[in-house]
């Protein structure tokens, strides 16, 4: 069938707009592209003539600055500091870096040996990978490489942030410090941040630097580069700066901490204050210390095996990491297990000959004449281990171990530092667990002293005194804020524990401090307002036998360092209205009392009054000795607060 006329030009019509669209589509897809050739041959014609003439356009990365850490009243405490370096990669170098190191040495010192230790440094790593040839360097040294640089392919001038620490001891077990990025390191991650590649980026190794990595690190910057055919930089076409890492500030107070250091002097020692209604750490102080900045540029083999062969241990955190029998510290949480099981109460009396006889085995009270007829408070004031025996055996070790758990020992505590010891609160199901055997009436003897399998640590212990002092389940809080965002305290629950039972803690750690036999007494402050309540410990680190007891148990002084007892002091004040809880143990430093209590103390006045302790708030026996260390000493004159996000 022939079609209509209409149909026909109909049929014509619709061809003409379909020529008429696809036109169009051709005619804007040239326009387009005679644009798009028009913008790169002349308004980026440089651009793409650099690249087209051998890739001399190259994308460098910028490390960021790391975020700062303040101590609680804004003074930086880990900060960051100008470096000027010189790094070579040997792509740029033309492959060879054997005579740019040597024409190098000429410029600033470097031995043989350290440019033997370059060239298979080279050797280990990519080609495209720029090597830190100096750091350190001198504004003169760093200017005669930059006049030099033509002679010089493949190495690069740079001005970089270096990490530094302006307390240098006083935070190193807190701060931790940085390092180069090790194979190690990069082992670990899962998807490493390229920043991490750059020539000795610093990565947080240990401490609060480590486990806040990220959050400090920041974001990497970067800059286009024209560089000609031997790899020398010609000129920076752009940059864009990184992203400054977060600045954290801790709840630690700079002086306070300096000040405990120094109260801590030579000692083998840990020292730990916290706040008992918001669990903020004041001071958490290992002694002795090191100072991280060496980490930070270089430490030499002989500055390292001194600190790991130094008997006392500088480079071990023993706030956190040192777990040790806690003595008569641990009394409060054995008198309060048998105090709430109802087994006794503030007036039930135990005597107290100088031992107690279990088997054929003599258990011994510290006082070898005995303290006689004994009640709760009493017991903690005179410190009577007998007692302590007999209220073990009727209120058991698992009810032990509940009540040191609700305490706060036993467990790790989750605080932004390495190595977070968890101690032991044990039972009988730990000790089958751990060494598959019963638990006997003996280890409950021991462990009701804090002796035996009983182990914690200084911030554990301060812990425990915050707990006791405030009838909250209060948690060790480090972090005060992060980039400015106050890190709020949770809402610490009440203990599951009675306040008639904390009310007997209380008043026998009171007696302990200011009654006339009280152990501590020697260690009071005068001040009633500071009025503070304590607990002295000393626990042994050997075995005293039936023949040394006969004739005498030898005194520390006559032991070996290594052999004598570890001293202890727990506290908190103001007793009427507890704000601050302290801890101290001295590594065989012997008698809690004598040793231990003078100390802690001290640090906890220097807390209550804002600095230095006042002369009249001691003895008056002990003014002439306390003004006089107060003279040597070399406090802490802390800065001007600085702003977060400022650049050291």
């Amino acid at each position: 069938m022939k079609k209509s006329q209409r149909e026909i030009l109909d049929s014509t019509r619709q061809i003409s707009r379909r020529g008429l669209m696809l036109a169009g589509i051709q005619i804007a897809t040239v326009t387009t592209l005679a644009l798009k050739m028009r913008s790169m041959q002349l308004d980026h014609a440089e651009e793409y003539r650099l690249l087209a003439d051998g890739n001399s356009i190259k994308i460098r990365l910028l490390p960021p600055s790391r975020g700062l850490i303040l101590d609680r009243n804004g003074i930086i405490i880990a900060g960051n500091e100008q470096n000027y370096r010189v790094t070579l990669t040997r792509e740029e170098a033309g492959g060879d870096v054997a005579p740019v190191l040597h024409r190098l040495a000429q410029l600033i010192p470097m031995t043989d040996a350290r440019i033997a230790e370059l060239t298979e440094e080279f050797g280990r790593r990519s080609a495209i990978t720029p090597i830190v040839l100096a750091d350190r360097l001198t504004w003169e040294q760093f200017s005669a490489i930059a006049v030099n640089a033509p002679s010089l392919p493949g190495v690069t001038p740079e001005s970089a942030l270096s990490r530094a620490y302006p307390r240098a001891g006083d935070f190193a077990h807190v701060m931790g410090y940085v390092g180069p990025v090790s194979d190690y390191d990069l082992s670990r991650i899962e998807d490493p941040d390229p920043v991490l590649l750059l020539p000795d980026f610093q990565l947080g190794k240990i401490g609060v630097e480590g486990r806040l990595e990220e959050t400090l690190r920041g974001k990497a910057g970067s800059r286009r580069v024209e560089v000609n055919s031997a790899g020398r930089e010609m000129r920076q076409l752009s940059r864009q700066e990184g992203e400054q890492g977060a600045s954290v500030q801790l709840t630690l107070d700079a002086a306070l901490q300096n000040y405990a250091a120094q109260r801590m002097g030579t000692e083998s020692a840990a020292a730990v204050v916290i706040d008992c209604e918001t669990g903020e750490l004041l001071t958490i102080c290992s002694s002795p210390s090191f100072d991280p900045n060496k980490f930070v540029r270089g430490i030499s083999s002989a500055e390292y095996r001194a600190l790991m062969d130094h008997d006392h241990r500088p480079l071990a955190d023993k706030t956190v990491q040192g777990v040790y029998p806690p003595g008569s510290t641990f009394k409060m949480v054995t008198l309060m297990a048998g105090l709430e099981a109802g087994v006794i109460d503030a007036n039930t009396n135990f005597y107290c000959p100088g031992y107690t006889t279990l088997g054929n085995r003599r258990f011994h009270c510290w006082s070898r004449g005995g303290h006689g007829s004994v009640n709760a408070i009493k017991s903690l004031e005179e410190s009577c281990d007998v007692y302590y025996y007999e209220l073990s055996q009727r209120v058991g070790i698992d009810r032990i171990a509940e009540m040191a758990r609700k305490l706060g020992l036993g467990q790790r505590h989750d605080l932004p530092m390495s190595a977070v010891a968890e101690g032991i609160a044990p039972d009988r199901a730990w000790k089958m667990e751990r060494h598959g055997q019963n638990w006997q009436v003996g280890d409950s003897l021991n462990a009701s002293i804090g002796q035996g399998y009983v182990l914690a640590s200084p911030l554990q212990l301060a812990v425990m005194t915050a707990r006791i002092a405030s009838g909250r389940a209060v948690r060790p809080q480090l972090i005060r804020s992060i980039d400015g965002v106050r890190q709020t305290p949770p809402d610490y629950p009440p203990l599951e524990i009675s306040e008639a039972s904390l009310r007997v803690a209380r008043l026998g750690m009171d007696a302990v401090m200011n009654s006339s036999r009280g152990t501590a007494r020697a260690s009071r402050i005068l001040r009633e307002d500071w009025r503070m309540a304590g607990k002295t410990g000393t626990s042994q680190v050997r075995n005293i036998t039936a023949a040394e007891r006969a004739r005498g148990v030898i005194s520390n002084e006559q032991l070996p360092w290594a052999r004598r007892d570890h001293a202890l002091f727990v506290a908190y004040a103001p007793y009427q209205a507890p704000r601050y809880a302290v801890s101290l143990v001295v590594e065989h430093g012997g008698g809690g009392s004598a040793v231990a209590a003078p100390v802690a103390r001290d640090i906890m006045l220097f807390a209550l009054n804002k600095g230095l302790p006042p002369l009249d708030s001691v003895p008056s026996e002990q003014r002439a000795a306390m003004e006089e260390r107060h003279q040597a000493m070399q406090l802490y004159q802390p800065e001007a607060p600085r702003p977060g996000r400022s650049r050291a």
